[in-house]
Formats: structure tokens, C-alpha cells, sequence
């Protein structure tokens, strides 16, 4: 799980690097860059959430409990979720056939990264599977 977690990130932030050079990852306009500025909020709190303890680029569950405070009281993967909302407000700004094929890119990545970790914190936390059923993966209460 670990190889495919790392495999996955490497493929996001690729995908990533790639839109950012392109010049199709930033928004345009008030509703785009609203949707960017919060996902990068959603973000900031999520890391003040989880602490220090998240900062590696394997899946690798961490010592500490499984936390289920602040945003992840609503979305599991709330930093994802950021990734995502960010992605999708930059890319509807620039949409080209490369655009939406990077941002899809970057979703597999995404979605790879995802069941990974949940693979592995199902194995260290029992009460996983009680709060994934009760929580949305990237939106709150729908997936």
C-alpha cells in the first residue's frame, strides 16, 4: 500500500506542476478564486487539525488517535478535498483537452493516495470504518 501511495503522489503533484506551468491551475474571477482561496483555508485548518504528524509522503498512519475533529469531522480527506476544489476551479477557468486530462491525472493520483491510506488506517484504527460511514470521502455527506 505504501509503494501505491507514493506512486499516487508522485502522479498528483506532478499532474500539478504540470497545470501550474501550463498556466491552467490559477483562477479567474470572483466565484474561481473564491472556490481556491477557500480550499487553501480548508487546507490550512485541516494541517492545524491533524498537527505535525501528517508530513510524509508515503501513506503511513500515524501514533495519536484518529482524529476526527475539526474538518474531519465533515470529510475524511479534507486535504484532498482542498487539492480537488482547487483543481476544479482553475481548471473550469482554462478548459482545453489537456486541462481536464491533467486534472484527471491528478484525480487518479488523488483517488489512489485515498484508498491507500484508508486501506492501512482500517488495519491501525478499528473505529475507522464506524466514522467513514459516517463521513464523505471529498464532499461532505454525499462521496
Amino acid at each position: 500500500m505504501k509503494s501505491l501511495s507514493m506512486t499516487a503522489f508522485i502522479i498528483m503533484v506532478l499532474a500539478l506542476m504540470v497545470l501550474f506551468a501550463r498556466q491552467e491551475i490559477l483562477g479567474v474571477g470572483i466565484v474561481a478564486i473564491t472556490v481556491q482561496v477557500a480550499a487553501v483555508l480548508l487546507m490550512i485548518w485541516a494541517r492545524l487539525t491533524f498537527g505535525l504528524r501528517s508530513f510524509h509522503a508515503a501513506a503511513n498512519p500515524t501514533e495519536g488517535g484518529l482524529v476526527t475533529t475539526g474538518p474531519y469531522r465533515f470529510i475524511r480527506h479534507p486535504i484532498y478535498a482542498a487539492v480537488v476544489y482547487f483543481i476544479v476551479a482553475g481548471v473550469l477557468c482554462h478548459l482545453t483537452i489537456e486541462s481536464v486530462i491533467l486534472a484527471l491525472v491528478a484525480f487518479l493520483g488523488t483517488a489512489g493516495r485515498i484508498y491507500a491510506e484508508e486501506k492501512l488506517l482500517v488495519r491501525k484504527y478499528p473505529d475507522y470504518a464506524l466514522y467513514a460511514a459516517r463521513t464523505g470521502r471529498i464532499i461532505p455527506y454525499l462521496l
